[in-house]
């Protein structure tokens, strides 16, 4: 999506939010499957720290799919089942080599759906559209899963610097 795009219309802001959807999902999986497919003694060496942000990433991704699902089923519009794109991140990523690969992972994860929603919410602002569902729900929604995306990004950032 280009920073000047606008979002014009019901059907194409649900099938902006469902690619958060996916975005979501395709983070909550790899989050959720990094330290179980990292070799036996990686994963033994990853620390708590880093246990931690893995949990706290996929129950986050999970919350911000459920909202966004809220607000798609608003729009009498459908999401993509997250039993689909577990299907398909488990086929196409294959195991991180170690402790750095699944921090590497987890940061472009977080940069990623950062810079997705910072430019949806620059294409709904520049919109004159109104929507079927409340416009001020709708950003307020996305303000609030960039601002925690940007903390998430952050997070990993941290940790990376420590054990530099």
């Amino acid at each position: 999506m280009s920073l000047g795009q606008r979002v014009s219309s019901d059907h194409q802001l649900a099938r902006l939010l469902q690619i958060g959807v996916v975005l979501e999902e395709v983070v909550e999986s790899r989050a959720a499957h990094h330290l179980e497919s990292l070799p036996d003694d990686e994963r033994e060496a990853i620390d708590e720290e880093v246990r931690e942000l893995l949990s706290e990433a996929t129950e986050e991704s999970a919350e911000h799919r459920e909202r966004l699902e809220t607000l798609i089923d608003d729009l009498d519009a459908e999401t993509v089942a997250y039993e689909e794109i577990n299907a398909l991140v488990d086929a196409r990523y294959g195991p991180p080599e170690d402790t750095d690969g699944v921090l590497y992972d987890q940061l472009c994860n977080e940069e990623t759906a950062y810079k997705f929603y910072d430019d949806l919410i620059e294409a709904i602002e520049a919109s004159e559209t109104d929507f079927s569902v409340d416009r001020e729900r709708v950003l307020e929604t996305l303000y609030a899963i960039r601002e925690e995306e940007m903390e998430g990004a952050q997070d990993v950032t941290n940790i990376m610097e420590r054990r530099a």
